[in-house]
C-alpha cells in the first residue's frame, strides 16, 4: 500500500512570458512512509531542479488509490471513479468513489488512458469525473517501481497507460 504525500512547496521562479521573477507555490507528489520522509524527500529531489532557496509551507496526505504515470503526458488528472461492492454481510450493495492520479495530455486521454488502466477489474466502473490537478510532478518511492511497471506490461504486449 502506497502512502502519498502533497507537498507545496514555495520558491522564486523566472516567468518565461514577462522574464521577471516571481514567488511560486506549487504542489508535488511524494510517495512516502510519514510525514518526516515526505518532507525530507521532496527537498533532495527539488536541490536537483530548483535553483536558489524554497520552502516546504505545507505536507497533507493525498487520498489517491492509485497513480499513473505516462511518459507521453505533460499534465497531472485528478479522476474520480465509481464501483459498486457488495457488503455480503448484510447482502446490500453500497457505491464506493475512488480517486486517481494520471498523466496524460488533455482531459479525452486522461479518460481514455484510465479507461484503459482500468479495463482488466472484475467490477463494473464509472469514471465520473476527470479534472486537470495543479500537481506539477509526481517522486514515486522507487524509479525502479515505474519502470517495472513498464517493463511489465510491455512484456505483456499491453500499451503503457
Amino acid at each position: 500500500m502506497h502512502n502519498w504525500f502533497e507537498c507545496k512547496v514555495r520558491y522564486t521562479k523566472i516567468d518565461d512570458k514577462t522574464g521577471k521573477e516571481k514567488k511560486v507555490n506549487e504542489p508535488y507528489l511524494v510517495d512516502a512512509i510519514s510525514f518526516t520522509e515526505a518532507e525530507a524527500r521532496i527537498n533532495k529531489e527539488l536541490e536537483a531542479y530548483i535553483s536558489g532557496e524554497f520552502t516546504v509551507t505545507n505536507i497533507r496526505k493525498a487520498n489517491y488509490t492509485d497513480v499513473f504515470p505516462n511518459e507521453d503526458g505533460d499534465r497531472w488528472f485528478k479522476c474520480k471513479v465509481t464501483y459498486i461492492s457488495v457488503d455480503e454481510s448484510a447482502g446490500k450493495e453500497k457505491k464506493v468513489s475512488n480517486q486517481m492520479l494520471i498523466m496524460a495530455s488533455d482531459v479525452k486521454d486522461a479518460y481514455d488512458k484510465l479507461q484503459k488502466a482500468l479495463s482488466g477489474m472484475t467490477v463494473d466502473f464509472d469514471i465520473v469525473g476527470v479534472n486537470e490537478s495543479a500537481i506539477m510532478d509526481f517522486f514515486p518511492y522507487f524509479n525502479d517501481e515505474v519502470e517495472d511497471r513498464i517493463v511489465s506490461r510491455n512484456e505483456t504486449n499491453e500499451e503503457l497507460v
